[in-house]
């Protein structure tokens, strides 16, 4: 199986759309993960449209979409969807946001394999294999500051800039700590960029796909 990753899209369409490209879910044996954080951007209904186009097309279980702190956000009434949205008057935007916040509602916390977990932010590591119970729902979307080190599972996530791990404000790419835990949030906003994660868990190698094609994705320190 090969599990494509991709978070913290943040309303930004068209470089969700160029991250997409670099996707093949035309077999059964692929599958695309997005890690929460779709909305507060310059079109976040377009993208929201977007990933429902993919599900119908695709399925949810071919297309899985989690939640992150930003959809949690939209359902407590704390930032309206259309919040940094330029593509819609607030008035409009408002009267499309119910449909989408029950949608918002149904997204999973987390996604497991036998050897990866996928979540927006984390879980809580101390739980060891308890954790599917021992993390609560605020860790799975909000847990800061990014946790590095051995676990013994992978686990992918978002949520934190790869800037802000890696200490340098730089770099935008997948930050890999040498250990388990891999970060994708390339702060789009900011840089224009959403880094695609690629797992081959026939093998249990974790690659980033480009345009050039996918590379073995090294520790930030021996890479940096």
């Amino acid at each position: 199986m090969k599990i494509y990753a991709m978070s913290d899209i943040h309303g930004c369409l068209a470089e969700f759309e160029e991250a997409l490209s670099l996707v093949d879910l035309s077999d059964d044996d692929s599958m695309l993960i997005l890690l929460g954080d779709y909305v507060h951007g310059p079109d976040s209904y377009g993208v929201l449209r977007k990933i429902i186009e993919l599900q119908r097309r695709y399925g949810q279980d071919k297309v899985v979409a989690l939640i992150g702190n930003h959809e949690d956000m939209v359902i407590d009434g704390r930032w309206p969807i259309c919040g940094g949205d330029n593509s819609k008057r607030y008035d409009d935007c408002k009267a499309e946001e119910d449909e989408y916040i029950e949608w918002m509602k149904s997204l999973p916390r987390y996604y497991a394999t036998e050897h990866q977990i996928f979540c927006h932010a984390g879980i809580e590591e101390d739980a060891e294999d308890m954790w599917e119970w021992g993390t609560d729902d605020y860790t799975f979307t909000e847990k800061y500051p990014a946790e590095t080190g051995f676990f013994y599972m992978g686990i992918i996530a978002g949520h934190i800039g790869t800037a802000v791990i890696s200490g340098n404000q730089r770099y935008h790419d997948i930050y890999f700590d040498g250990e388990i835990h891999y970060y994708i949030d390339g702060t789009v906003l900011e840089s224009g960029i959403i880094p695609v994660l690629m797992v081959d868990t026939e093998i249990n190698k974790y690659y980033q796909v480009t345009g050039a094609g996918n590379w073995l994705i090294l520790a930030y320190d021996e890479e940096n």
